[in-house]
């Protein structure tokens, strides 16, 4: 096969704007050629996103002059492969209509050859108003769908988040958003390549299957990862000696096998065709037992507590997203102690790069279609469109070992059984034919061997109480949504949390990024422009009257809204870890952003750390120490109603232990007082099970004072503090905080920090420089401790505390 790229230069213009004709790169669309010739203001900044969006209002069309040579021509067959057009486009090549697209999760292919010439042809692709299309198509048959977003959006096979989420901005942007390439053929190609593995007695067998387009001799040859090759046969089972097995990051390594296959005529080759797989079984857990039901992913025979977040589009300029930018994002979740992540199904299906990444990290992948909160017109052409767009994604992805589960949508079977988003009774019937029939039809012949979920939420399937808190996966938003305290976490034991999250404010250079000084008002226009939940600004700040003294700056408003983040989710995931086997899953929304701004995200849209990323990576740790506090909060005492006065104070410890190995140490458990000063102490031996957890203290303190004093707590294992914390038993805003007087000194990649007594929810920051701590927004008492640089250089660092907010 002949392979030439036709990305690069291309030129664009708008059909309302012929005379204006702009040069820009593709992959690329209308913003990214825009704003490389200067003609539009970034869309993230201010409110220019309502301008940006304008712009797609008009028709745009992208050409370009690309030369043949006669050796391409010499070719049997010559395809034209677009493997990303955003999303409706006609094309032609040299004046000829070659084919109309209207589906940017497929790969479109055409059949060129008898259009194409020796020397320079033309290519033109033109692309309507995604805009008008909804529009017009929601006035024909209104299917409904989430209101953050345009009316319409379901009618358009186009990453959904483009039209509007309660996270992002409405920019459905146009263009050729992947690879474009003309493919000359004259011999047998490789249309299919199915990787089979099965595990049995330590051993494991690999089948591979190939499909052709003409009579040709396949070779197959197996590359272990020490790069030991052995020839197989095609469709007869292989063992392989000393199998080594793929593990999720945290359980073992991540070896990757290479499964080569040639194609051969007359002796020379062909064709090539190359997967990297793992050796693992990959599975999801569904038995019976005294709660209700389990639901756990199950890895070569080990059930595994789920530790991660939810993935969302990177950017919503898609050429922005490269690979470099979704490794580094990937690596800080390793970095953070994830174990799983989920692709969640309202954006589009990630590049190779992306599960590639997964592969070498130990990232499962839970992989949602691209449906979600949505009802769809689902006719004939519908049907056919999603069939073509399942299979592809299916086959392209289908051989990685991070791939965990398959999942029907987001949030679908939930909302049909009420007739949600302006459903009826048909709206039932179409979500039934399409989850669990279409789909799983479709895997049942292209990849049966991964497990499929109809949806998200969801008990099985059925609209049988999709949301039931003993099986399946839940969607908790109580907290949040529903204004409920952190403390109703503990109320919930659930079998798997797919999503459950809590907003906050990005960094204050994040902020400026998109401001001006006179925006600096959660209240403002703009700063409300950049929160798309509606209310959610003051929510935040209500959660935050609950919870910390009014703070006197904006910048220390932001500061608080982190913490507040960070400690809602820390709130639930340990909650949850406590009860393993019961809980196998704590997947909090969401990891990373789409532009500057609100929102639930760990990590801002330029990659800066929020609180919550780092107490992610506590409250990820594979052995983790935590404590469930009891006092006023927990008590719901009211200083009105009830003068403050003895309230009980309790506090037990637990251990969960997400490894192989028992787990051994030492707890060392202490009250203190403001000043550091130890009232009592205690220390405990442990010695936890591999995938277990238990409690291993129930301390009564018997009504301390719990406005001046808090509980520490630390495991010490070989040597070393591997996991540590401490609580209060009043609401920070009521604990009686000492000034820390909290002092840097830097030398190196290492910062020593002192403190002069007890500070909760340390950060070291910087109003210049971005970097990555192996910790931040933690607690220490009085002394010293020292805090590594794993990223960037930063200069002019500052520290605060909770004390601070004030």
């Amino acid at each position: 096969m002949m392979l030439q790229s036709l990305s690069g230069k291309w030129q664009m213009y708008a059909i309302q704007d012929k005379d204006r004709v702009i040069t820009g790169n593709i992959p690329g669309s209308v913003y990214s050629f825009m704003l490389e010739n200067k003609l539009m203001d970034d869309p993230f900044y201010r409110d220019n996103e309502l301008k940006a969006l304008g712009l797609m209002e008009n028709d745009y069309v992208f050409f370009r002059q690309f030369s043949v040579t006669s050796e391409l021509l010499s070719n049997d067959e010559i395809q034209l492969q677009c493997l990303g057009l955003d999303t409706l486009c006609d094309i032609s090549i040299n004046d000829i209509p070659v084919g109309h697209a209207d589906n940017m999760h497929r790969t479109w292919t055409y059949d060129i050859k008898d259009l194409l010439h020796a020397g320079t042809n033309t290519i033109v692709l033109s692309f309507p108003s995604p805009l008008r299309f909804i529009k017009e198509k929601d006035a024909q048959w209104h299917v409904g769908g989430s209101t953050e977003s345009m009316r319409g959006f379901p009618h358009l096979r186009k990453a959904h988040c483009m039209f509007g989420w309660d996270w992002g901005p409405r920019l459905p942007d146009a263009g050729i958003w992947r690879d474009i390439r003309l493919a000359g053929i004259s011999h047998a190609t490789i249309s299919d390549m199915f990787v089979t593995q099965k595990h049995e007695n330590g051993k494991v067998f690999l089948t591979v299957n190939v499909s052709k387009t003409k009579n040709a001799t396949v070779r197959l040859f197996l590359e272990d990862p020490e790069g030991n090759s052995k020839e197989l046969s095609e469709g007869i089972p292989f063992e392989i000696q000393n199998p080594q097995l793929w593990w999720p990051n945290g359980l073992g390594k991540q070896p990757l096998y290479t499964v080569t296959a040639e194609l051969q005529e007359t002796g020379s080759t062909v064709a090539v065709q190359k997967k990297r797989i793992g050796l693992r079984t990959l599975t999801l857990t569904r038995e019976k037992d005294k709660w209700g039901e389990k639901f756990c992913h199950c890895v070569n025979g080990v059930q595994f507590f789920a530790m991660g977040a939810d993935y969302i589009p990177e950017d919503n300029i898609l050429s922005r997203i490269t690979p470099k930018r979704t490794k580094k994002l990937l690596r800080q979740c390793v970095l953070s102690n994830f174990n799983v992540i989920r692709v969640w199904g309202g954006g589009f299906y990630p590049s190779d790069d992306f599960y590639d990444c997964c592969d070498e990290m130990g990232l499962v992948v839970w992989q949602d279609f691209m449906f979600a909160c949505a009802n769809y017109p689902l006719d004939y052409a519908f049907e056919d469109n999603i069939t073509a767009e399942i299979e592809q994604n299916v086959r392209r992805i289908r051989h990685h070992a991070c791939l965990g589960l398959w999942c029907g949508n987001n949030e679908m079977e939930e909302f049909a059984r009420v007739y949600g988003y302006d459903g009826n009774e048909g709206t039932k019937a179409t979500y039934i034919r399409m989850n669990e029939h279409i789909i799983p039809h479709i895997l049942h012949r292209v990849d049966p061997n991964t497990p499929y979920w109809p949806s998200s939420p969801s008990s099985g399937g059925s609209f049988d109480e999709p949301n039931d808190p003993n099986r399946g996966d839940v969607h908790y938003w109580e907290v949040w949504h529903g204004e409920k305290p952190f403390s109703e976490y503990r109320k919930y034991y659930f079998r798997y949390v797919s999503e459950f999250g809590f907003q906050s404010f990005p960094d204050m250079k994040t902020i400026k990024s998109f401001t001006l000084p006179e925006d600096h008002n959660i209240f403002s226009r703009i700063m409300e422009m950049h929160q798309r939940n509606e209310g959610a600004n003051g929510k935040i700040l209500a959660y935050l009257s609950q919870t910390f003294p009014y703070p006197t700056s904006f910048e220390k408003l932001v500061y608080a809204s982190q913490l507040l983040q960070a400690l809602a989710i820390q709130y639930g995931v340990e909650h949850w870890r406590r009860n393993r086997g019961r809980c196998m899953g704590a997947i909090y929304w969401q990891l990373n952003d789409i532009w500057p701004g609100a929102s639930w995200s760990s990590i801002d849209y330029y990659g800066r750390w929020k609180a919550l990323q780092y107490f992610a990576k506590r409250f990820f740790v594979p052995v983790l120490l935590s404590c469930e506090e009891y006092g006023e909060c927990q008590a719901k005492t009211s200083i009105i109603t009830e003068p403050t006065g003895p309230v009980p104070t309790r506090a037990r410890l637990n251990i969960s232990n997400e490894t192989k190995k028992t787990a051994t140490g030492l707890v060392h458990w202490y009250l203190r007082n403001a000043n550091s000063t130890v009232i009592e102490q205690g220390s405990i031996p442990v010695e936890i099970l591999p995938f277990s957890a238990a409690y291993i203290a129930d301390l009564d303190f018997h009504s301390t004072d719990f406005l001046d004093n808090h509980f520490q707590y630390e495991l010490v294992r070989d040597k070393e503090i591997t996991s540590s914390g401490s609580v209060l038993f009043t609401a920070p805003k009521y604990y009686h905080f000492q000034d820390p007087r909290i002092s840097l000194e830097v030398s190196g990649n290492a910062v020593q920090v002192s403190s002069s007594c007890f500070a909760k929810c340390v950060e070291i920051y910087s109003d210049e420089d971005d970097f990555v701590l192996d910790d931040n927004f933690f607690d220490m008492e009085r002394g010293k401790r020292i805090i590594h640089i794993i990223e960037g250089t930063p200069r002019k660092l500052k520290a605060r505390s909770i004390y601070d907010i004030r």
